[in-house]
């Protein structure tokens, strides 16, 4: 089998990757290289792996790609919610229209199954209580609703054109290999700076963490047994960025003077929780890595590792980052 994996020189992207190439899969990469994908983040040189370098709205490069897979795992997306908020042109033109194209091809070309990576801030927030798969869509962020977009699209090419996709909606992602914008490597690699950490609001704001490698063997349980049309909730473990803060501070040797409150983002939601009892019980999912360990072996990989992050932080990038394409 032959998969086709959308924007995966990017953190979750590469992650999932390389988990197939060593189970013996044939991978084809497309990836634009924007600022958030990174070229070594893959091998250099596999036998099973083909990068090309393109735009997900590029059809032409898209509709060849998806010709010669059984299967797409879409990750390609523009996903840092302060750019966002800054301008939200790039999102909706890589998850929504981008999405879009990508669906036409698949149905063109026959392919046998698709999942879809999405998120869990497309429901919004919730005060009590969790989202189930059946929860309405209330996106808050310009980020959040270019998602929930993409979702609605991929789940009218499936009632429309029958096309087999089911869609993932996974909570906070953490591990190796993250862009240091991202809340825990930005966290981290300012304290290994001595640089102290911006913290929003009151520090209230609560979300769920997993594990990259979790989330990946998610993924790979839904492509290879999900219901076409389902969707699965991925959930993590529930924190206070405020506690979260703190374990980040105890990890890298600091103390509590290194927080700097700063203003609440603009539409910042305050609690995040899914219910993912569908991916457990259907497909027998459950996280493997307690996020104590895993968050340990993070700082330590951001600790080792200063010369693949440090050109990341020196060098931040504008929102839009590729030039419009024309659609054909």
């Amino acid at each position: 089998m032959r998969i086709l994996v959308t924007g995966a020189a990017g953190f979750i992207g590469s992650h999932y990757v390389r988990r197939r190439l060593a189970a013996g899969t044939e991978v084809t990469v497309l990836d634009a290289l924007t600022y958030a994908g990174n070229r070594a983040n893959l091998p250099d040189d596999h036998a099973r792996l083909t990068f090309v370098h393109g735009d997900i709205c590029d059809r032409p490069t898209v509709e060849t790609l998806v010709s010669d897979c059984d299967a797409i795992v879409h990750f390609a997306a523009e996903s840092h919610v302060d750019r966002s908020v800054g301008s939200g042109t790039a999102f909706v033109r890589t998850n929504v229209l981008g999405t879009q194209v990508l669906l036409e091809a698949a149905v063109a070309g026959r392919v046998r199954k698709v999942v879809h990576v999405s998120t869990d801030e497309v429901y919004g927030t919730i005060d009590h209580g969790s989202w189930t798969e059946s929860s309405p869509l209330l996106p808050n962020s310009p980020y959040a609703a270019s998602k929930a977009g993409s979702d609605l699209i991929a789940r009218a090419y499936s009632r429309t054109h029958g096309l087999d996709v089911s869609i993932t909606r996974c909570s906070n992602n953490y591990g190796p290999y993250q862009h240091p914008e991202k809340l825990i490597p930005r966290f981290v690699t300012n304290l290994l700076e001595g640089i102290p950490v911006p913290l929003y609001g009151d520090g209230g704001n609560t979300r769920e963490w997993l594990h990259v490698d979790d989330h990946c063997r998610a993924i790979d349980l839904v492509l290879e047994g999900g219901q076409a049309g389902a969707i699965y909730n991925i959930g993590g473990q529930a924190m206070s960025n405020l506690r979260l803060t703190e374990r980040i501070l105890e990890l890298c040797g600091c103390g509590p003077s290194m927080i700097r409150y700063v203003a609440d983002r603009l539409g910042h939601d305050r609690r995040y929780s899914v219910d993912d009892n569908r991916i457990r019980e259907d497909l027998g999912w459950a996280p493997t890595i307690a996020f104590d360990d895993g968050l340990a072996e993070t700082v330590a990989w951001y600790r080792s590792n200063h010369q693949w992050w440090a050109p990341l932080r020196e060098s931040p990038a504008p929102a839009q980052t590729t030039p419009p394409l024309p659609i054909h």
